[in-house]
């Protein structure tokens, strides 16, 4: 079956491209009783960019719609990645640098009230119904009691089918609307399939009442242990992780928490092939999933008026710079992921070069859904790149913040045996180079245009007057807060 679809530019829900690139979106005015648009959100876990050639129905979806290949996230970890998201706001503004502890996981960032401002709360407001499916934040359990209220649910959803652990997508608990929804080890309860059943009948529901909806279906896959679905299981044999020329290959002047890391094992190497092929047998769920979710729009007559997107809170490496299974770091096969956007507004087959970060989801959603975006939202709309002229002063750098090493041993993302666990650090990210800064004073510069796989650190070689440039810069990012001077921070470098 086809999803081509024709091109709606919706323009009562566009940003003029003359001026997207003001400090932030005019307001589109009261849009009640208009057509606005729907919004299908996959958020995927740990899913790198090299499991996108075994996602067929993603890549449809690239076809009739655009894709992103500067898309960064703000950290290669679940939740400071995810509360930005949620929020449009960097983790120094959300406050959450890691899973878990008093800078990160759901405790701080329900502690310092980010739930009460999230894209859920604003397109709730402005009549959507909203629905959240799948993985919250890490440490949110369903049956928690807090703020006096039982099996605990944020503001913002009306919607709420969640798990506390679901990584093994078996034996599990959803907090299905307060109400706790166990699920044992039988092939129904295979948790990424379950999701996508109730967002087919939330969707159907929604456009039965011809009201507009919000669905984000938040995946554990590929999230280790990587659990395939059963039909899954045996697929993709003798599949092996890539060996790029990255693989196995430390950087030249690595920084100090990397340069002792010893050559790859034989053992280590077959673990890697092992780890690969599972993530994408655990991938296919998913991309069945938004097969079935498009099917799902068109027959409910709603598909032309829905954005669809594709997306992972973060990447994941696998032997690349000699390290084992992992993420954290600010190498490109940790912070840029797949972002793949089609439906009404959206351009077929357009490809999206300029760069984006996780910050933008929340701006994006409400620009198009006919609001203004807060003030205090760090990101901007990502509107004017998905269809028309491309906008000329667009941001030409994006942030990533890291707080480190991780210790925790009740952390899943705990780093394993090589996998690498980088100390505090934050990045600017061009698009043609990566500057990193530790928090021990040690610098990394690599310029992607010569070395896309980033294996010769050139720090050494820059001119005091480019470190000092790149310095300046990424400080700005560090502390800006809000539309203004994020926007503004955002394009003092190249």
């Amino acid at each position: 079956m086809s999803f081509r679809r024709p091109i709606a530019l919706v323009l009562a829900l566009l940003i003029p491209s003359t001026v997207a690139c003001s400090s932030r979106p005019p307001s589109t005015g009261d849009q009640q009783g208009q057509d606005r648009p729907n919004f299908v959100f996959v958020l995927t876990d740990d899913l790198s960019t090299n499991l996108v050639e075994h996602m067929p129905q993603v890549q449809a979806l690239a076809r009739d719609g655009a894709s992103f290949t500067n898309y960064t996230v703000t950290d290669s970890l679940c939740c400071p990645s995810r509360s930005s998201i949620f929020t449009g706001k960097f983790p120094h503004s959300t406050g959450v640098f890691t899973n878990m502890g008093p800078d990160g996981g759901f405790a701080t960032f329900h502690g310092r009230k980010n739930e009460d401002a999230t894209f859920a709360t604003a397109l709730q407001k402005a009549g959507y119904h909203t629905a959240m499916l799948g993985k919250y934040l890490n440490g949110y359990e369903p049956d928690a009691t807090i703020d006096g209220q039982e099996n605990y649910v944020p503001p913002g959803w009306n919607d709420w089918h969640v798990a506390g652990n679901g990584y093994g997508e078996y034996n599990y608990t959803l907090n299905a609307n307060h109400q706790l929804e166990k699920h044992g080890k039988e092939p129904g309860d295979y948790l990424t399939d379950v999701i996508a059943g109730k967002a087919r009948d939330i969707i159907s529901s929604a456009a039965g009442e011809k009201k507009p909806f919000l669905i984000e279906l938040a995946t554990f896959a590929p999230h280790g242990p990587a659990t395939p679905a059963p039909q899954d299981q045996d697929a993709f044999a003798g599949l092996k992780a890539p060996r790029a020329a990255s693989y196995g290959k430390l950087p030249a002047n690595a920084p100090a928490w990397l340069a002792k890391h010893p050559e790859l094992t034989a053992k280590q190497q077959t673990a890697l092939d092992t780890t690969f092929r599972k993530r994408v047998q655990s991938v296919q769920a998913v991309d069945r999933m938004i097969g079935s979710l498009r099917e799902t729009l068109t027959k409910a007559g709603v598909a032309d008026n829905t954005v669809v997107v594709f997306t992972s809170d973060n990447g994941f490496h696998l032997g690349e710079h000699r390290l084992t299974a992992g993420k954290q770091t600010a190498f490109e096969t940790d912070v840029r992921v797949p972002l793949v956007m089609a439906g009404p507004g959206v351009e077929a087959g357009r490809t999206v070069a300029q760069p984006a970060q996780n910050i933008d989801f929340a701006p994006t959603f409400q620009s198009m859904a006919g609001l203004t975006p807060a003030d205090e939202i760090d990101g901007h709309s990502l509107a004017p790149l998905l269809s028309g002229p491309p906008p000329t002063d667009w941001r030409t750098a994006s942030l990533v913040e890291h707080h480190g090493p991780n210790k925790s041993p009740k952390d899943p993302d705990r780093p394993g045996k090589g996998g690498g666990n980088p100390p505090t650090y934050a990045a600017l990210r061009t698009t043609t180079a990566t500057y990193v800064e530790y928090s021990d004073g040690t610098i990394e510069y690599y310029d992607r245009t010569k070395d896309p796989l980033q294996l010769n650190n050139v720090a050494n070689t820059l001119s005091s007057q480019r470190r000092t440039e790149l310095h300046s810069a990424l400080q700005k990012l560090q502390s800006c807060h809000g539309q203004d001077e994020c926007w503004s921070a955002g394009r003092s470098v190249k």
